[in-house]
């Protein structure tokens, strides 16, 4: 008897739109209290430095960083440790029997801890704005921010996590991208030494952190923004596609 035909592999949108909501359901029950510590940290680091900075651009720069390392915390740091995990556990046996995609698998997972960020990014934009004393405005801005610079650290993230050869190697990645995102992007860059603001340009968050913090401006630069953005997206792009190709080494293992 011949064996019964394959079901045929599922098109990549309708299965980055599953993977998505399986994902975003999930951490909303698992990562909830995480996002609250990811804000909370966000809000310390601003009334630290309220008595530190002077105003103006230093402002403006603590505000959008603080606003962007909640995207950090949960984009990198924890997909990094998802993905850790989920490979020294198995877990990618399991999607590797399933006719989806690779590339849906990891842009699902990416774009559901990115989603994840919005409340927490808001609030803190919010409230740094009013902290600061800062024009809210162009907050608008947010909107793109987000997806790009959490599509940038998401891939980032996912790697890392892909590629580590443990989970616990893994999780230190993590934790150090989320860390040189909180002292690269949070300190405003005219004060860092030549050799840190040449690692600082390196980091993809940088460009969401000043992007957003042009958005506080009174009168904000948005063809600077704009160019700030469009390297969000091809970072975003790159990581994404090194994610995904690291997916896809670590599946067939």
């Amino acid at each position: 008897m011949a064996p019964a035909p394959l079901a045929p592999r599922a098109r990549l949108w309708p299965a980055l739109a599953a993977v998505y909501r399986a994902q975003l359901s999930r951490a909303r029950v698992a990562r909830i209290p995480l996002l609250f510590v990811a804000t909370f940290q966000s809000l310390g680091i601003m009334v630290l430095m309220r008595g530190v900075v002077d105003g103006g651009a230093e402002s403006r720069a603590v505000v959008a960083g603080s606003a962007v390392l909640v995207v950090a915390f949960v984009a990198l740091n924890l997909l990094a440790q998802y993905f850790g995990r989920l490979r020294a556990g198995g877990g990618l046996d399991h999607y590797a029997t399933l006719p989806v995609p690779a590339a849906a698998v990891v842009l699902g997972a990416a774009g559901a801890y990115a989603s994840f960020t919005v409340p927490g990014v808001l609030v803190t934009a919010v409230a740094g704005g009013v902290l600061y004393q800062l024009p809210l405005s162009g907050l608008w801005v947010l909107v793109a921010v987000v997806p790009l610079a959490g599509a940038a650290l998401a891939g980032l993230g996912a790697a890392l996590g892909l590629l580590a050869p443990k989970p616990e190697i893994a999780t230190l990645c993590g934790q150090l991208g989320m860390s040189a995102a909180l002292l690269l992007g949070v300190l405003p860059g005219g004060h860092l030494p030549q050799p840190v603001g040449l690692l600082r340009d390196l980091l993809p968050s940088t460009y969401g952190v000043e992007a957003l913090a042009r958005g506080f401006q009174t009168r904000p630069d948005w063809g600077h923004a704009a160019l700030d953005l469009g390297v969000c997206a091809a970072v975003g792009v790159v990581s994404l596609a090194l994610a995904t190709w690291a997916y896809r080494r670590a599946a067939v293992r």
